[in-house]
């Protein structure tokens, strides 16, 4: 805990109970001195029995060290929860022996019918006491309505989503969307109410030109915009596909890929950096950590974070990166803008997180446009899991990426690969993991799917317009 500086010391008041729960003391600096103290007591020889004599006492003082940190309990004992049962005579019952498996136990321990015991799975997080102030209810403009409420989700919002009015689109629908809701344009037209606003309007018409499918990330990449104005510029200029091979997408109005060949090259990737030992390294051995673990959870005992910069009315109005933003670090043009790492692979590179979501044209590898194009000329159907590809043309692109990504950690961290063979093997290998062990490759990365703030998830992409 000391090593740790945003850690805070548990106290156990019983340390063999794996339900007792801690208390804990926050850490100060400061400048004491450690001191050791003597206390000498000499018996003064007494002569005359009734005469009382005091002892004589010296003290003897030594300095051991300097303290520049302590740790003060300053907060309240949580509530503590033991494993007993009350029988119908209100006496308590223990239950620790019948709960708490010590050694290993035959099938019978399992079986074994007892009382209810249900723990509390979480406990206050916090330990000091606070003033509540109750505000009055909530005065809502004129024409808000309450979230609604249905009888499968039971627990509702406590405020209603900000509505971006985007349209979404599934693979099976007939008709595409030509223009946008007219409450994505007053939204907008709200919004753009300066000269750098209506630039990046522009911008990304001209982006929309060139290419009529583009993801959020490259969007990000290519222009700069603040990502709260970028929620609402997309719905105004495109449609979003839930699923199909060009889900998670923004696709300009007007324009069905599912009709044109050639939208082939917009379909996404789903690809996840593959791990485990099959492939010569474990997760501990990633070069692209994951952004966070559940092993690293410990809200309860870790000190308060610093809250993230917020936006202001204010910084939305002067339009995010124009003059006012003169004295920060990046210039305006390119304050908001990703690298293109985050949305074009390329051979010799990492990607940025541990998965990603390619258009196909921003493969920048040879070898992987080869086996996009395939079947130029000859494509027949547009199917919902290949679109105008081959079939299975995702798996191989994941299983050449994949071997890339080997090569690279190989370079970089030859002591992992110091078992391996010659390249053939590796071929070898590369066809076993691709073959008969397809479904515990699932199973494996299941594990490293994106965080909730990962800049490549689509679920929280869609989340901001539903």
């Amino acid at each position: 805990i000391y090593a740790d500086p945003a850690k805070r010391l548990e106290l156990y008041f019983r340390p063999k109970d794996p339900y007792c729960h801690p208390v804990c003391a926050n850490r100060f600096p400061t400048s004491s001195m450690l001191l050791r103290v003597s206390r000498r007591t000499k018996k003064k020889q007494q002569l005359d029995p009734e005469e009382q004599i005091q002892p004589e006492v010296q003290y003897e003082m030594e300095i051991l060290g300097i303290v520049t940190t302590v740790y003060k309990f300053q907060g309240m004992s949580d509530f503590q929860y033991l494993a007993m049962h009350s029988g119908p005579d209100g006496k308590q019952t223990s239950m620790y022996d019948k709960v708490l498996m010590l050694k290993p136990e035959k099938e019978e321990f399992f079986n074994k019918e007892l009382p209810l015991y249900i723990p509390p799975p979480i406990f206050s997080r916090l330990d000091t006491p606070v003033d509540y102030f109750y505000r009055p209810d909530i005065q809502h403009r004129s024409g808000y309505n309450n979230p609604q409420v249905s009888g499968e989700n039971l627990i509702g919002l406590s405020r209603a989503r900000r509505p971006h009015n985007a349209i979404f689109v599934n693979f099976d629908d007939e008709e595409i969307p030509t223009k946008p809701l007219d409450a994505a344009v007053q939204n907008w037209k709200k919004v753009c109410t300066n000269p750098v606003d209506k630039k990046v309007e522009e911008e990304l018409r001209k982006l929309f030109e060139v290419r009529p499918v583009w993801s959020r990330n490259a969007v990000k990449a290519n222009i700069s915009v603040h990502p709260d104005k970028l929620k609402v510029l997309l719905p105004y200029l495109a449609y979003y596909m839930l699923t199909g091979p060009w889900r998670s997408l923004w696709v300009r109005f007007g324009y069905d890929p599912r009709k044109h060949p050639e939208a082939k090259i917009y379909q996404v990737l789903d690809f996840r950096i593959r791990c485990g030992m099959k492939y010569g390294y474990a997760a501990t051995d990633m070069p692209v950590k994951a952004k966070r673990s559940t092993y690293n959870y410990s809200l309860p005992i870790t000190v308060k974070k610093q809250g993230s910069h917020t936006v202001s009315v204010h910084d939305l109005k002067q339009g995010l990166g124009s003059a006012g933003t003169s004295g920060t670090k990046k210039p305006p043009s390119s304050r908001y803008k990703l690298k293109e790492s985050v949305y074009i692979f390329r051979e010799g590179a990492l990607p940025p997180y541990r998965q990603m979501f390619y258009q196909l044209c921003d493969l920048n590898v040879e070898s992987l446009q080869k086996i996009i194009h395939r079947n130029d000329g000859t494509e027949s159907e547009c199917t919902e899991r290949d679109g105008w590809c081959l079939a299975k043309t995702s798996d191989d692109l994941r299983d050449s990426m994949s071997l890339m990504i080997k090569q690279i950690i190989r370079s970089t961290r030859p002591a992992l690969f110091s078992n391996t063979t010659s390249s053939e093997d590796g071929k070898e290998q590369l066809a076993y993991e691709s073959g008969e062990d397809e479904d515990d490759e699932e199973e494996e990365e299941e594990d490293f799917k994106p965080s909730d703030g990962s800049e490549n998830e689509m679920e929280t992409e869609i989340l901001d317009y539903v």
